[in-house]
Order: C-alpha cells, then sequence, then structure tokens
C-alpha cells in the first residue's frame, strides 16, 4: 500500500520541486516497520520521550513530556520540516481531532473520514493508508471527526464513526480483525480514541443526543471478543437506578455518553473517565431524579469493568453541561499531605479535584440551592467546587434583543449558570460549548498547573413540548439552543491543581477549541482555529513562537524524539464547531527546518473545495505559500430545487450547528424554521456571516436553494 500523497520534504521546498525530489532510504521501504510490544503498565505510565504511544502520553493523560532540546531559549527558531496531506477528512460535517501517535520513526493518525495513516517522521512519506469507506448515513449528526488511534502487540486500534472497532497490521495497515462494537443504526458512533491496556482495547461511545444508553466497552486485543461492558445509566435494580423513575423505561434513552480517553491506575487496578448529559439533554420532566452516572466521574476496575466509586458533576443537567474533557491522574501535596488526585474540567467551567482512591474531594466541593423550574423537575441543589472558576458563570451585560424581567430589568437570574428553563427562551453563561470541552487539558507534574481551553460563551436554551417520541438512530434532546447575539471569546487558563486557583488566564478573540501538550522545556504548544500552532511560556501564557498552517488546527500537538531530535507534529484539519478552515495536512517541525510560514491569515470555510484535494489544489499541498482564495460558488443551471438533495446537504453540513430540526444545535447556530427568507439562506450560506463560514467553495447555488427548499418547506412544516 504505497504512497498515495505527495509529500514536500526541505530539499523540495527549497527547490520547488514535487515529489520526485530524493529522500533517504527507510526500513519501511522493505516492509520492516518495527511492531510496538504489548505494553507494559510500566511503559504505559512513563512520560513520553522517544515516542508517544498512547493518546494522553501516558495512561494518566497527562500529557507532560520531559523534553527540553526544543524550550523558551530557542523555539523562536521552530519551521516546519515538512507537510503531507491524506486526501481525506476535509468534507463540511468533518473536523480534524485526532492527537498523533509515534513509535520507532513512523507516525500513525486518523482523520474525519475514520480513515488512517501511517508516516515517515523523517520525511512524511506515507507509508501505508486504510479507508474506511463509512456509509454516508453513520456517525452523530453533531460532526464526523476522530480524536485519535491506539497502539500495542503489533496493531493499530481504530473505533470508527460507524461504531465498527478495528485491530489493523501495524507494518502494513491491513485489517487483523473487525468488530461491531455497537450499531450505528441505533445511534452509536465512536469519536474517542480508544486506549490499550492491559491487552484489552477498551473504548466509549457517544450518541447521548440519539436516545441511547451510554457504556463502556472492553475488547481483547488479539481476537477482538468481548471482555466486559459497563454501562453509564443502571437498569432498575442496580445501584443509581434510584436515581431514575420507577415504572418507566427512561433509563433505556438516558444518555451518558463518553467522549475521551480514559485514564488509569495501574497500581490501583482502576480505570477513570467522564459522561455526557442525560437523554433527553434539555427536557428533565421525563426522567426525574439525579439520573446517575450521567456528567460523572467514574472509576472501574479495569480488569473487570465493575463499579468502585462516582462523583455527580451536575445533577439531573438540562444545560447539556456534560463532562467530554479527558480526567488528568497527578500526586501532589495537597493540603500539607501527599495526595493521588484526579483532575476533570467540564462544560460548567469548574475543575472537579477528586482522591482518586475514593473519590471524595480533595478541596471542597459545596452543594448550594440553584432556582427551580417544576416543570423540568431540577434538582434542589448542584455541586459549586470551592476555588476559581474557568470561564464566568453569570451574564454581566444583556446581549442584543434579550428578552429582559420587566419587573427588574434583567435577565432572569442574571443568567447565571444553572438558570432553568421551559418553552419561552432564557440566556444562561457558561453556554453549550462550555467551559472546557472535548479539547484535552495538559498537566506539568512540577509545577503541578493544568492547562485548560475553554469558552466563554451566552446560550439560550429552550424546552420543547411535547417532547419528540424517541427512535432508532433519531435525535433526541427534547428541545434547542442557539448561540445569543454576542461574541464568543476563548479562555486559556493555568489552573493550580493543588489549590484549584488560577495561576494566569488569558482570553481570545475566538474560542478556544485545541487541546494542547506541556514540556520540560517550559512550554505549552496550542493550535488556534485560525490556523496557527503556538508556544507559550508555561509560566505566564506569553506567545514565544506561532506558525501559520493551511487550516485551523483543532486538535493536539505530539512531541517526540527521534535519532537526538526533538520534533512536534500537529493534524491542521480544522473543524465544524471552531468555525475553522478544513484541511488534511500533517505538519513536522523541529528546529532545523526550512519551510516558511503560510502568508497571511486563512479564511473559514467548511471543506478543502470539492474533492480530496487539499488547501494547495492537490493532495499534499506544496512547501509553503498563500492558501488560495475561496472558490466563487457554481452559478445555478436553472433547474427547480431539490428539497430531497437538500435534506442530505443538510444532514452532512448544517446539523452540527442548526439542529436536526433546524431550531438550533450544539455549535450555537440560529433557529431556521421562523422568521428566515429563502434569499438570507442562500446569501449567508454562500457567504458565511458571524461565526458561520461561508459554503461558496462547497456548495453550488443550485445545491443551496435545494438546501433552503428543505429547510423551508419539510423542516417549517414540522415545527
Amino acid at each position: 500500500m504505497g504512497s498515495r500523497v505527495c509529500t514536500f520534504l526541505v530539499a523540495a521546498a527549497l527547490a520547488a520541486g514535487f515529489c520526485t525530489a530524493a529522500r533517504p532510504a527507510l526500513a519501511s521501504d522493505s516492509g520492516e516497520i518495527r511492531k510496538a510490544p504489548a505494553f507494559s503498565a510500566s511503559q504505559l505510565t512513563a512520560l513520553p520521550a522517544t515516542d508517544w504511544i498512547t493518546n494522553g502520553g501516558n495512561v494518566y493523560n497527562q500529557r507532560y513530556s520531559p523534553l527540553t532540546l526544543i524550550n523558551r531559549g530557542n523555539v523562536a527558531g521552530l519551521k516546519a520540516l515538512w507537510r503531507t496531506g491524506m486526501g481525506s477528512g476535509t468534507s463540511p460535517g468533518n473536523s480534524g481531532q485526532a492527537q498523533i501517535l509515534t513509535y520507532d520513526g513512523v507516525l500513525y493518525v486518523s482523520n474525519g473520514a475514520s480513515d488512517v495513516f501511517a508516516m515517515d517522521v523523517e520525511t512524511g512519506r506515507i507509508l501505508w493508508s486504510y479507508r474506511a469507506n463509512l456509509d454516508p448515513k453513520s456517525s452523530n449528526p453533531i460532526g464526523r471527526s476522530s480524536r485519535g488511534v491506539a497502539m500495542g502487540d503489533g496493531k493499530i486500534f481504530l473505533g470508527r464513526l460507524d461504531s465498527q472497532l478495528v485491530a489493523l497490521d501495524q507494518r502494513t495497515g491491513k485489517v487483523v480483525w473487525q468488530v461491531t462494537a455497537e450499531r450505528w443504526q441505533d445511534g452509536f458512533s465512536i469519536t474517542s480514541a480508544p486506549l490499550y491496556y492491559d491487552g484489552m482495547v477498551i473504548t466509549g461511545f457517544n450518541g447521548g443526543e440519539m436516545g441511547v444508553r451510554g457504556r463502556l466497552k472492553a475488547f481483547d486485543a488479539k481476537t477482538g471478543k468481548l471482555r466486559w461492558v459497563f454501562y453509564t445509566i443502571p437498569a432498575p435494580g442496580e445501584p443509581g437506578s434510584e436515581t431514575w423513575p420507577k415504572n418507566s423505561d427512561a433509563w433505556k434513552r438516558g444518555g451518558g455518553a463518553i467522549w475521551q480517553t480514559p485514564a488509569v491506575d495501574p497500581q490501583l487496578g482502576l480505570l477513570y473517565f467522564t459522561t455526557g448529559n442525560p437523554g433527553p439533554d434539555l427536557h428533565g420532566s421525563v426522567r426525574p431524579g439525579n439520573n446517575l452516572y450521567s456528567v460523572s466521574v467514574l472509576a472501574i476496575e479495569a480488569k473487570t469493568g465493575k463499579y468502585r466509586w462516582h462523583f455527580q458533576q451536575v445533577h439531573h443537567d438540562i444545560w447539556d453541561y456534560d463532562s467530554p474533557n479527558p480526567v488528568i491522574l497527578f500526586d501532589a501535596q495537597v493540603g500539607g499531605k501527599p495526595v493521588k488526585g484526579l483532575a476533570e474540567v467540564s462544560k460548567t467551567g469548574w475543575a472537579y479535584i477528586l482522591d482518586r482512591v475514593t473519590g471524595k474531594p480533595l478541596i471542597g466541593i459545596e452543594e448550594r440551592p440553584v432556582p427551580q423550574e417544576p416543570r423540568q423537575a431540577t434538582a434542589p441543589t448542584q455541586p459549586y467546587p470551592v476555588g476559581d472558576e474557568i470561564v464566568p458563570h453569570e451574564i454581566q451585560i444583556a446581549p442584543e434583543g434579550a428578552k429582559l424581567d420587566p419587573a427588574t430589568g434583567q435577565l432572569p437570574n442574571h443568567g447565571r449558570i444553572f438558570t432553568p428553563f421551559w418553552t419561552d427562551e432564557v440566556l444562561v453563561k457558561p453556554g453549550t460549548m462550555g467551559g472546557a470541552n472535548w479539547p484535552p487539558s495538559s498537566y506539568d507534574p512540577q509545577s503541578h498547573l493544568m492547562y485548560v481551553c475553554a469558552t466563554d460563551r451566552i446560550s439560550a436554551f429552550k424546552a420543547r413540548d411535547p417532547l419528540e417520541t424517541p427512535g432508532p438512530n433519531k435525535v433526541y434532546m427534547g428541545g434547542g439552543f442557539t448561540q445569543a447575539k454576542a461574541n464568543d471569546r476563548g479562555i486559556f487558563a493555568a489552573l493550580d491543581v493543588t489549590t484549584n486557583r488560577l495561576a494566569w488566564r488569558q482570553q481570545w478573540r475566538e474560542i478556544c477549541y485545541s487541546g494542547s501538550i506541556v514540556t520540560a522545556g517550559g512550554l505549552v504548544f496550542v493550535g488556534r482555529a485560525d490556523g496557527r500552532l503556538t508556544a507559550l511560556d508555561s509560566r505566564d501564557g506569553s506567545l514565544l513562537w506561532e506558525f501559520q498552517t493551511d487550516a485551523g488546527v483543532n486538535t493536539t500537538a505530539t512531541t517526540f524524539q527521534y535519532k537526538g531530535k526533538q520534533y512536534v507534529v500537529v493534524h491542521a484539519g480544522g473543524g465544524v464547531f471552531a468555525n475553522a478552515k478544513r484541511g488534511d495536512g500533517i505538519w513536522m517541525f523541529s528546529l532545523d527546518g526550512k519551510m516558511e510560514p503560510v502568508k497571511g491569515a486563512i479564511a473559514a470555510s467548511p471543506g478543502g473545495g470539492r474533492g480530496p484535494a487539499g488547501a494547495f489544489g492537490r493532495p499534499g499541498g506544496g512547501p509553503g505559500g498563500a492558501a488560495p482564495a475561496a472558490a466563487t460558488p457554481r452559478p445555478s443551471t436553472g433547474r427547480p430545487a431539490n428539497p430531497a438533495n437538500g435534506a442530505k446537504l443538510y444532514a452532512n453540513a448544517c446539523v452540527p450547528c442548526h439542529g436536526a430540526s433546524g431550531e438550533g444545535g450544539h455549535g450555537g447556530g440560529p433557529t431556521l424554521v421562523t422568521g428566515v427568507s429563502a434569499d438570507k439562506i442562500e446569501t449567508v450560506t454562500l457567504s458565511g456571516r458571524n461565526n458561520m463560514p461561508s459554503f461558496g467553495a462547497t456548495y453550488s447555488v443550485d445545491e443551496v436553494r435545494d438546501i433552503a427548499a428543505y429547510i423551508l418547506g419539510d423542516l417549517a412544516k414540522k415545527k
């Protein structure tokens, strides 16, 4: 399976040549990619140096590198060594969110199409590729993405968007085994990178918006045989079932999805992860009670999947305040005593810092009364961590058009966190993007600082009454949410996990939707939606270096040492909710790189153009230079609008932000089913506006008119 993608090396960049440039001989040319062993617990807990063998750097999910060859003093000299395009994963519904694994000179990466690539570290040459060829109808409608692969025992493991779990031969990319971990037709999808541990492949499933019952599964790494299952929503008679209504089957659709790769403490034999919202997301009347184990930190036995403890972060969630950020394990002194700690920052914008042995708070978490809405069966109290919030928890200035309380002239409850709602729209902060979303946080074991990417957004919530009828692979949210008429801002912060106090915090013009890594060289690497990869001073957040790529950097970088040199590598793939330009590029950086940054800031767009071409018009792109201008949409042919085609295009590109019903989705897009004309839909779709990128390079005028016909016909009639 040879390279299908041209790779531009330093020599090629200097000569402005193409794929005929000379390159060093590779062991992989003779099929000798070195197989990874069945990694031991000590290998998986070690700090990553020469290789990055598991998604979190180690199974503590710290994303900390002990390397210092690239440091505060010389990072200004970092440049790109090569860029390779994958030739897929750039469609409007795709996001590039995978963190890259490395082993013995080879990179392993997946993309939003569930395709996997092995690349040579020194040259970027594609050694093999695996194409998933997904059914277009599969995957969660809130976006198509893959957050990476797992590695161990000579195999690369992939959880696909259609809920297939696949083991690939590490040397060839050929399928060793493949199992239907769950059925996508039932609403399940796999977004997170699997975890390889103790001869098992462990994966969670999303689908909390699709009326599923959340679960974590472990499979035998050699055969794909199921080892154990842990359900995040208990069945009647099981511990926790008392938090669900009696004589009801609400638990069968109770949500509790898992969006991240678990952490492991081998000494304790425990596996840790967090869960998503209960189902339906925004309609609590059908599920009175605290709804365990939704929006919770959970510890289970790694060998058996047996429950050990939990801590619920939000009781009876109705705000989509799930916990997609990966759990981080740490050892430190807290209150003068050595502790085995755990930290997770959720969409509430708080850090929950717990004893990972017992699940009890290491730093106070208080139960406080909150406003009530009987029609939502709201919980009387909510957990409030003692310490600093990452993002603001109330709206200080009402946005344009906000409905104010006539008696006070203020927003209801000042839009504070946990403000309830019913069928009238209510503004609340944090919004549905968080707080902290899925982009992984990182942790420095020397300073005990955790680096968190978050978003400050105001969302408008409302429930739908009557509640929609659930069904297989059908959106089941019980309401909608849109973004208020106020700009988002990104927050990047450093939090001391021993005190839950901020060391520093900064705001960005755009949302923060990229993970981070931190190094012993005093650097934090974090991407930006505008296409930059940046290096910050870990002490105070000062910008020390930036490099403009050709697409949004909405994933997490990886750093490692190979043949005496330290490298940094990242996927510039863009993302749906980041409103970032799509791309297929893998960018490798080193101190002896020669490639210059892409000139000028890139324009946001929802795709990489028509077909699989990269940002430079062909797979693999070119050695720097400006990204192309947005293409003029193909003009209308005069044919009648086709609502059936519009439905397909809407499902692929519009559902993540505007929702399946057109009343608002996770991306905060406005409602489309009331007060919007066909002309406005066409103009905004082709040209973009506010947070919405232009689709002019992706769809023709006729295709956009098909979408408008579907919205104003089918969707508006269903309302």
